[in-house]
């Protein structure tokens, strides 16, 4: 299993953060996205077949990319 821990600036509520866990976890082969609003940081863990870069345009398309 792979884990990564990125910030994405642009989440401001809760609601931000159901739409970054919902599009992220919609990647195949995507185990949890946990985050927090307070420190725009969220944290995914995956295993094959999902990939980073399935992940990031995953996040991108819905507005939220990873810096």
């Amino acid at each position: 299993m792979e884990t990564k821990t990125v910030n994405i600036p642009d989440i401001s509520c809760g609601h931000c953060l159901a739409a970054v866990k919902r599009e992220a976890g919609e990647v195949k082969g995507v185990k949890s996205v946990e985050g927090d609003v307070a420190t725009k940081q969220v944290t995914i863990k995956w295993d094959a077949p999902a990939t980073w870069d399935q992940i990031a345009v995953a996040l991108k398309d819905a507005g939220y990319p990873a810096k």
